[in-house]
């Protein structure tokens, strides 16, 4: 050390990697920080030190947002430090590249580095290597450090003792292990949501069935200070979704759904965490079945998860995607005979009959669309096919049906009890801590009393609530109401056409028993092929609907009798003889003296 790096600034640089660190583990700043003394005996006045601790609580990883090494980094360029002191070269920067730029500064600026161990000059060859030899250590050690808490990490995963939030519906025993919520209402209302899952097959829909009697769902709150605690909020649209996409309310334990890559975007700075990535089901690295205790079953997890593919709506050719209004019965299920290519559905303006077309070839290369047909015959040939295979069974459908309404009408009964059960839980322990407070102590019990106020105002709005709500119609089934079931369900057909069936229940029970129709145009019929959910296959020949042109042409049998009537009769004579034949014009209306006449 010369006396010219004594008149400069001896900088001290002081870092910790996380907050967690700086907060418990005080040791490693406390020798940082010692530091200054070290400085003062070899000889820098104390005017001359400076301490550098804007870094604490920041990883060294990079030396993006950090505004410490920063500052430090342009102190030397600057040539005011005459010294860098750090307990270790890790303190400094944990990236070889930042090390090297600083040493390479430090050597044109003829500026020495300290730690712990030692002085070193970066101008000389020999403490360069050794300095640059030991950034390289710092820099491995963070990736065996990473390496190795990764490593116990995956390990913990393959045993299923890798501790995650757990969905609501399961909470951690004192064990460890995944367990039911034992709080009955949060279990019926999971299980309420997944039952309506599978009767609607939307997650708007049970959102909307949870809004009309305005049902709370439940959150346990994760970490903090209030891990642990029960919060009841609206059913959300998103939150029907995740529920549907976690395996872990089937008992399975999953391990790497998500993947994260390191993404680097202009004008920003690296980041560890990038873009995180969803992983198909068939390539997740670690999943054990029943591992713990699930609100749904595997097999109907799978089910629900291939469904909810079937939505999806691209790659049309793959994916019959969801059912929507319209007057289209078959939307999604048709394709194509030729190609096997799946057919949209066109509906032209002011006109209720729709049309399948496959129009792949006219979108992607301008060529002319391959196949269009009306679909009012096909969808009536399809649902005739339909309601005489489902013939046997509308006894069996129409009793599970109502029970299925029954239990459904229960659950939300047992929900809206449930809910008043712990509001006058809550307004009783608020009772007994208002009761527990003396009564001169007037700063803690006007608190307590207003809570016990607010708890039985609630008591009160639900049952209020309980009250108005329309009552179901719950208990077995009489043989009134069976002998009425059984007349019901022989009249399916009226059902269907009923108007309060809509189109939209209409195509969801197509799809419970067709696969998909496969059209094909021949010269005067089309050939259709309905595949059963079953692979059995029902095979069709419709006539091919007449061309406009000859709709509107009347028919050669009445023009030949026009003719044949023509000389010896008046056309008002023709007209009633046509009408006795029951003859029908193109039009459809009845004949007429002056259509006669037009004709002959």
């Amino acid at each position: 050390m010369r006396p010219d790096h004594l008149a400069r600034q001896a900088l001290i640089s002081i870092r910790q990697s996380t907050l967690r660190q700086v907060r418990p583990h005080t040791g490693s700043t406390t020798r940082q920080y010692d530091l200054v003394a070290r400085a003062r005996d070899l000889g820098w006045p104390q005017a001359h030190l400076r301490g550098i601790d804007q870094d604490q609580g920041a990883s060294g990883a990079t030396a993006q947002g950090r505004d410490g090494f920063q500052e430090l980094v342009a102190d030397v360029g600057r040539k005011r430090a005459g010294a860098v002191f750090c307990l270790e070269a890790s303190r400094l920067a944990r990236s070889c590249s930042d090390w090297s730029y600083l040493l390479e500064i430090c050597a044109l600026t003829d500026t020495l580095v300290l730690d712990d161990e030692g002085s070193y000059d970066p101008g000389q060859y020999n403490d360069r290597f050794l300095l640059g030899f030991m950034g390289t250590m710092s820099e491995a050690e963070l990736h065996w450090l990473r390496q190795r808490l990764l490593g116990g990490k995956l390990a913990k995963a393959r045993q299923g003792q890798l501790r995650m939030r757990l969905p609501v519906g399961l909470i951690y025993d004192p064990t460890g292990q995944g367990v039911l919520d034992p709080d009955d209402a949060v279990r019926e209302a999971v299980r309420l949501v997944f039952d309506l899952c599978t009767q609607h097959g939307s997650a708007l829909a049970v959102v909307t069935h949870c809004t009309t009697p305005r049902l709370r769902f439940p959150t346990r709150l994760w970490g903090g200070s209030r891990d642990g605690e029960l919060v009841w909020n609206r059913l959300s649209h998103a939150r029907v979704f995740a529920m549907l996409h976690n395996p872990r309310d089937a008992g399975t334990y999953v391990y790497g759904r998500t993947t994260t890559r390191t993404q680097v975007l202009p004008g920003e700075a690296p980041r560890l965490k990038g873009r995180t990535r969803q992983v198909k089901r068939e390539a997740w690295p670690m999943v054990l079945l029943d591992a713990q205790p699930g609100s749904i079953s595997w097999a109907w997890f799978q089910g629900h998860q291939q469904r909810l593919d079937d939505h999806r709506t691209w790659h049309p050719e793959e994916h019959r995607g969801a059912v929507r209004d319209g007057t289209a019965l078959l939307q999604g299920l048709v394709r194509w005979g030729r190609w096997g290519r799946r057919m949209s559905v066109r509906s032209p303006r002011n006109r209720h009959t729709p049309t399948y077309e496959c129009n792949h070839a006219h979108t992607h290369h301008a060529a002319r669309t391959c196949q269009a047909l009306h679909g009012d015959r096909i969808d009536v040939a399809v649902t005739q096919q339909c309601l005489e295979a489902i013939q046997p069974a509308h006894l069996e459908v129409s009793l599970a049906t109502l029970a299925q309404l029954e239990a459904r009408a229960r659950q939300v009964e047992r929900q809206g009890q449930l809910r008043l059960e712990r509001a006058q839980y809550e307004a009783d322990a608020a009772r007994r801590r208002f009761g527990a407070v003396e009564p001169e102590n007037r700063l803690v019990a006007r608190s307590l009393e207003h809570d016990w106020n607010e708890k039985w105002a609630e008591v009160e709005r639900l049952e209020h609530e309980a009250a108005t709500r329309p009552q179901p119609v719950l208990g077995g089934i009489g043989p009134e109401q069976r002998a009425r079931i059984v007349a019901l369900a022989q009249d399916l057909p009226a059902v269907w056409a009923a108007p309060t069936t809509t189109n939209t229940e209409r195509k969801q029970l197509l799809r419970c028993l067709i696969k998909d129709v496969t059209l094909t145009k021949r010269q005067t019929t089309v050939h259709l092929a309905m595949r059963w959910q079953t692979e059995a296959w029902t095979t069709l020949e419709l006539a091919r609907p007449a061309r406009p042109c000859h709709a509107r042409r009347t028919a050669p049998a009445i023009i030949e009798r026009i003719r044949a009537l023509a000389p010896t009769h008046t056309d008002r004579q023709i007209a009633a003889l046509l009408k006795q034949d029951g003859a029908i014009p193109a039009q459809g209306a009845q004949c007429s003296a002056s259509k006669v006449k037009r004709r002959r």
